[in-house]
């Protein structure tokens, strides 16, 4: 894929650190793509390897020391006093940022990337300042969940969450994800080295496209986010019986993919009076022949919700619905749960960080800065089991995300760099070394966060 157009090429690199170096290098990231239409790079692809390769070079660039760790996540690390330093060294606790590298298939160059490539110039441009803690990049893999449908496991590796059940999951093309750790030269029995110990973070921050219109409609370039939502994922399955389409009178008819219709919408409906969201993205149907009435059909169902009970209170009256259709057109309704992950609030010192990164960006107060919730996922709900997390969001055209009219302005994409760089440094001015964390918690009233105006 090309990373710009020929109009645009330029005959001197950028600097690293720059805005114009942190577009290029989400331009470059394209080009490890499996289709030369269009980008996918999944996890522990060839694609995946080099994108770590590209991205380890930049992170060395930036005057960090660089590892990819048992999980292929791809690591760079400077100590508090600037130095490269190997990542996961013990003992001097580290602030980590960054995001994923993989993608949805056709994907924008946006989500996830930006955020490490944002990270590394952030790194960058600190490399010459002592901080109290040492500073870490992460470029996650495997967020999306595209190759092997279990999302975040790059990051359920670092925070200890990996399940030994996953290991025999298949890609659509069978091979297993023990077979391709394997064949990525990873370990398998070795994934539990990935894990960190929480007593050496700081914290983790992630700069990423919103995925949505608020910011846009607000006309804001950056906001902080007050919560990740919490999300399930289903298979619904609805079988009635494949007959003939010419010899069987509707009087006779079991249509599985008529009732699953019906369900679809309803599934909108009560999502519509809900503050939670409903998608039915995959819809399989048996034997799927023009002339045969459909015996079988299989639909994906994600869930999302600003809080846990809000989203499982609407999954209820989903299945209530489905059982409903299912009696009244003499079929069956089955689902099975593939996917849970709680809703994530980010932590109040993180979020008052990026408020006030944000404030120092763009020159307002910290209590004007826009809070608002993610309904999209991200491996900040992973990291919460580890260490602190915070959100810096970014303005994205339309809110469109997955999908490759993603775009981002230049002038936000530096906005964020700053404030990002801003958040940083006002984590090192407020941090307290573990020890005395307790200790100034039973002394000091809570540390007040900024008004959340979410959504």
């Amino acid at each position: 894929m090309s990373d710009l157009p020929a109009t645009e090429i330029r005959t001197t690199a950028p600097e690293i650190g720059t805005t114009e170096w942190v577009m290029d290098r989400c331009d470059d990231l394209t080009r490890h793509s499996s289709r030369p239409d269009a980008l996918e790079r999944v996890y522990l692809s060839p694609e995946h390897s080099a994108g770590n390769t590209a991205v380890q070079a930049w992170m060395r660039d930036a005057g960090l020391d660089t590892e990819t760790d048992a999980a292929g996540n791809i690591w760079g690390r400077r100590a508090a006093d600037g130095t490269p330093q190997r990542p996961a060294t013990r003992g001097e606790p580290a602030l980590v940022l960054g995001s994923h590298l993989d993608t949805v298939p056709d994907a924008g160059r946006y989500d996830g990337m930006l955020g490490v490539v944002l990270a590394i110039a952030v790194a960058h441009r600190l490399r010459d300042t002592p901080l109290p803690f040492a500073l870490e990049v992460v470029g996650f893999s495997a967020e999306e969940g595209t190759r092997f449908g279990k999302a975040l496991l790059g990051s359920c590796a670092t925070s200890g969450q990996w399940d030994p059940a996953w290991w025999e999951t298949a890609d659509a093309d069978g091979v297993t994800l023990r077979e391709a750790f394997v064949r990525f030269g990873l370990v398998p029995e070795r994934v539990g080295d990935a894990a960190r110990d929480p007593a050496d973070l700081v914290g983790y921050l992630e700069a990423h496209i919103e995925q949505g219109p608020v910011l846009e409609a607000r006309d804001l370039p950056l906001g902080y986010v007050t919560t990740i939502a919490g999300a399930r994922r289903f298979v619904l399955t609805v079988t009635g019986e494949a007959r003939h389409a010419g010899g069987t009178p509707f009087s006779r008819r079991k249509d599985a993919l008529v009732a699953a219709a019906h369900l679809v919408t309803r599934i909108e409906e009560l999502a519509k009076a809900t503050d939670s969201l409903a998608t039915v993205g995959d819809i399989r149907v048996q034997p799927g022949a023009v002339n045969v009435i459909p015996g079988r059909a299989e639909l994906t169902l994600d869930l999302r919700g600003r809080t846990d009970a809000g989203r499982d209170e609407l999954w209820e009256q989903i299945a209530a619905a489905g059982r409903d259709i299912a009696q009244e057109r003499g079929v069956t309704f089955e689902f099975a749960e593939t996917h849970r992950a709680p809703s994530t609030a980010c932590a109040d010192r993180m979020k008052a960080a990026v408020a006030t990164g944000v404030a120092e960006a763009t020159g307002t107060s910290p209590d004007d800065v826009l809070g608002l919730w993610s309904p999209a996922g991200h491996d900040g709900m992973a990291m919460d089991a580890v260490t602190d997390v915070g959100m810096l969001f970014l303005r994205c055209r339309d809110g469109i995300s997955h999908h490759p009219d993603e775009h981002v302005e230049p002038e936000d994409v530096g906005a964020a760099l700053d404030a990002y760089t801003a958040a940083v440094l006002e984590l090192a001015r407020v941090h307290v070394p573990a020890p005395l964390v307790a200790l100034r918690q039973a002394q000091d009233p809570p540390v007040e966060t900024p008004g959340e105006k979410a959504r």
